[in-house]
């Protein structure tokens, strides 16, 4: 398998076949004739079984004792590697003498050396002639020599027992016997047999080792069964040229566990449970092999660092390094810790809640993260890193194409092979709204439209009179905004102005303005269908995170939606049986004007709004903030030029407890630390920071740049109104939506000094937001602090009769008919 940039990445094979399958045609001759003189001389001449290895191994097992000598033939071992085992039984050797004399009424000799030479096992995980070449010359086999070839043929009685690097003599010994049998054989002749008398040369031998891109592996070879003619990725020898930037899978799984192992810390919800492992057993064995002996070296390294470079722990995708305690100590039992590092320090062990290091002992090892001393006499120090127990997932999709970059399914894939990005289902929150604002931008409104955030109350979809069938949603903080714009409702993800919309904003009531956002979320893919509820439009309905992502990445496309993807093509011999084919789809309910329109306010979410933690990115970054009721789910999803990134983070809760993330955990304190060093590394890795484009030929002739107003309230952050981009009329005019479902009146009316807003109410009497425009009520001046209390009562008896009013008008809203719009709205949508 390899990367996107053609660098070997990955192998993919199934248990005890780590193999590349290469026809008989391609080995040497030289080379096949090696292992006939090696494992069976007559091969060409006998049926399957050979009457005289037999007879000859019987006498040999009566004559000594030790593991029995099985006589086998060339195609007995076929039969044993592919078909009955190795057990150690006559059972077994019965079965394998049945099983060859009928492989050899069936097959070729040709067929069956094929077989033999590409599923006998040769050590360092390589079976066959052609990953063994690979894996101890550095070559194909087709490129082996005479020297090569017999050393291989001579190793396959015992990979281990004639392991050439760690029994050079018995390597040896194997070695010449098998020369000399091929000179007997007349392949060589005897001049040759003494002139390769030394071993040839081997490559440094490392085990592949991957700890990185598992998820991802997973879902490849998903996506492989259903390409046509592949059963799956481990049925023959392939070449995989996969959408994977590796050094950006690297930096998404690094950025995903810091994150979640920060909230956890933060949290004080952190329990650290055991260490990783214990090396003192180890270090104890590596001791007695050191022990001082004539003419043997010292070992350079303390045991500690050896034994810590050898072992092997249970997270081997987990990007935090492993220290071992090599000191504890301490005064007035505060004990202290030392832990060495692979590199050689030692360095202060810390945690942030220091209960967590009562329990180690000496040569426990932990996971930690290092960081280097501050100013002139500092020194480094590690810091404990726990195993968190909120799961979280991270994907990074290219815009234009649908590759999938990079992908983090949880925080780690021994502890769960699930693969949260595309197996589970959550609900977006937040994260979905634009969907709704999408519908409403291309049924004419703008960005600077005003919207109630009021107290709303849908009546049943299903006709029912029962007041238990309304529904009244709620703001995420309890109070309301008012009236305000498109995009600020946007920005600051108010609920209420949401649902708003769908009350003649989308269409002529509720229920059809929730169809056509159904609609709209079916032909996007976000959903094969969709949950007609009105809490739909808020993200009730569970969504996987890759389907998300590729609905925000259309946003950035302008409607055109990529397929999400992980093969860019596969090979078989060298040929190309499988390419990707363009997967690029036009969302056409909603033109690309409206999408460009909706970017721009999903930028400003960054600028001003709910992710304002990262508003350095806004200029190159646009996204939205999602987070569930009761804080069981906290998202964000952006998008660059380039790519779109979508990060869940929340708790499986599978063990049937419901564990929530905690009040105040949204997706803009909890998702967006973790995007942000993504979007980072994306910069690096894969493409340059560049700002959000502007609008597309097609889209710039249906809008037109205009400034926002004052009575707007468009300001940015330097104090100057904001260039909104708004729908254009026939004239070239931007055509005036701001009035079409609040009128002039009732804004007005709404901001006059006897406004029950002027006097600060809301719905359930939460106080005004303070960035907007009105003022709070100023209570009426007292003497002193129980002064106060004495003229209280009076104040909020002269506020209650508003307040009522107010409340009343929002209830029979859908009995008055009170909602304004101009005339012709519906038609007019240049």
């Amino acid at each position: 398998m390899l990367d996107l940039k053609g660098q070997r990445f990955a192998e993919v094979f199934e248990p005890d076949n780590r193999r590349v399958w290469v026809p008989l045609r391609d080995i040497p001759v030289h080379v096949q004739r090696a292992f006939i003189s090696a494992e069976d001389k007559r091969f060409y001449q006998h049926k399957g079984v050979d009457e005289r290895s037999l007879i000859r191994a019987f006498i040999g097992n009566l004559a000594q004792s030790g593991r029995p000598q099985g006589g086998s033939t060339i195609t007995q071992q076929v039969v044993k590697n592919v078909l009955v085992g190795e057990d150690v039984t006559y059972e077994r050797k019965i079965r394998e003498m049945v099983l060859a004399a009928r492989i050899e009424q069936t097959l070729t000799k040709a067929e069956i050396l094929e077989l033999y030479l590409n599923s006998t096992f040769l050590g360092r995980g390589s079976w066959g002639v052609e990953m063994a070449a690979r894996s101890y010359f550095g070559k194909s086999s087709s490129e082996l020599e005479v020297a090569e070839g017999a050393l291989l043929a001579g190793i396959t009685k015992g990979p281990n027992f004639f392991n050439p690097e760690r029994h050079p003599d018995r390597a040896k010994q194997r070695y010449t016997y098998t020369l000399g049998r091929m000179a007997e054989d007349q392949v060589i002749s005897a001049d040759q047999s003494r002139s390769l008398a030394a071993l040839p040369d081997l490559i440094s031998f490392e085990r592949p080792r991957r700890n990185t891109g598992f998820h991802f592996t997973d879902l490849l070879a998903k996506e492989a069964k259903s390409i046509p003619g592949i059963e799956s990725l481990t049925a023959n020898s392939q070449t995989v040229r996969s959408t994977i930037n590796a050094p950006l899978q690297r930096a998404t799984e690094v950025a995903l566990q810091e994150g979640l192992a920060r909230y956890e810390s933060d949290g004080g919800r952190a329990q650290f449970d055991a260490p990783e492992g214990n090396l003192a057993d180890a270090i104890r064995k590596i001791e007695a092999d050191q022990k001082p002996a004539a003419g043997k070296p010292v070992a350079l390294k303390p045991t500690w660092r050896l034994a810590l470079e050898s072992a092997r722990f249970p997270l081997y995708d987990v990007h935090w390094p492993s220290a071992v305690v090599v000191e504890k100590g301490g005064r007035g039992g505060n004990d202290t810790f030392r832990v060495g590092l692979a590199d050689g320090r030692i360095v202060p062990l810390t945690a942030r809640r220091g209960g967590a290091l009562r329990n180690l002992k000496l040569h426990d090892v932990v996971l930690v993260r290092v960081t280097d001393g501050k100013g002139k006499n500092a020194s480094a120090q590690a810091e404990l890193r726990i195993r968190p127990q909120v799961q979280g997932a991270a994907v990074v999709l290219e815009n234009r194409t649908g590759r999938i970059l990079a992908m983090a399914g949880g925080f780690s894939y021994p502890l769960s092979q699930l693969n949260r990005v595309t197996q589970s289902v959550r609900q977006p929150g937040s994260a979905l709204k634009p969907l709704t604002y999408l519908a409403a931008l291309e049924k004419g409104l703008q960005p600077n439209t005003y919207v109630r955030d009021e107290e709303i109350t849908l009546p049943p979809i299903n006709g029912s009179l029962r007041e238990r069938d309304y529904w009244s949603p709620k703001n995420y903080d309890g109070g309301s905004s008012g009236v305000i714009t498109l995009r600020k409702a946007l920005e600051h993800s108010k609920n209420l102005a949401t649902v708003n919309l769908l009350d003649g904003g989308i269409d002529s009531t509720p229920q059809l303005s929730l169809d056509r956002v159904c609609a709209l979320s079916v032909e996007a893919q976000i959903y094969k269908e969709c949950a007609r509820y009105y809490p739909f439009v808020l993200g009730a309905q569970p969504v996987r995170p890759i389907d998300l992502a590729a609905f925000f990445a259309a946003i950035a496309n302008e409607g055109a939606r990529p397929a999400p993807y992980t093969i860019e093509s596969v090979e078989q011999q060298g040929k190309v049986i499988y390419r990707h084919p363009p997967s690029l789809t036009q969302i056409g309910s909603a033109d690309r004007a409206s999408f460009y329109q909706l970017k721009t306010m999903m930028q400003g979410v960054l600028q001003r709004g709910t992710a304002h933690a990262i508003s350095a990115m806004a200029p190159f970054v646009a996204g939205k903030t999602g987070t569930t009721d009761g804080e069981n789910d906290a998202w964000f999803v952006g998008f660059s030029n380039d790519v779109t990134i979508a990060v869940w983070v929340g708790y499986d809760n599978a063990d049937g407890r419901r564990r929530t993330l905690g009040s105040g955990s949204t997706g803009g304190s909890v998702a967006v630390p973790i995007f942000e060093p993504i979007m980072q590394a994306v910069w690096a890795f894969h493409a340059p920071k560049t700002p959000l484009s502007p609008p597309s030929a097609e889209a710039r002739k249906l809008l037109v740049a205009a400034r926002a107003s004052d009575d707007d309230e468009g300001t940015n952050s330097n104090g100057k109104g904001l260039v909104e981009y708004l729908r254009r009329d026939r004239n070239g005019k931007p055509v005036d939506a701001r009035y079409a479902l609040v009128g002039r009146e009732s804004i007005q009316t709404t901001r006059a000094d006897d406004s029950p807003r002027q006097q600060g109410f809301q719905p359930w009497g939460a106080p005004w937001d303070d960035r907007s425009r009105w003022v709070q009520p100023q209570r009426p001046a007292s003497g002193g602090f129980f002064g106060l209390f004495g003229q209280r009562d009076d104040w909020q008896q002269q506020q209650q009769p508003r307040q009522r009013q107010y409340q009343q008008q929002q209830q029979n809203q859908y009995q008055q008919q009170r909602r304004p719009s101009y005339p012709g709205y519906y038609q007019d949508r240049f």
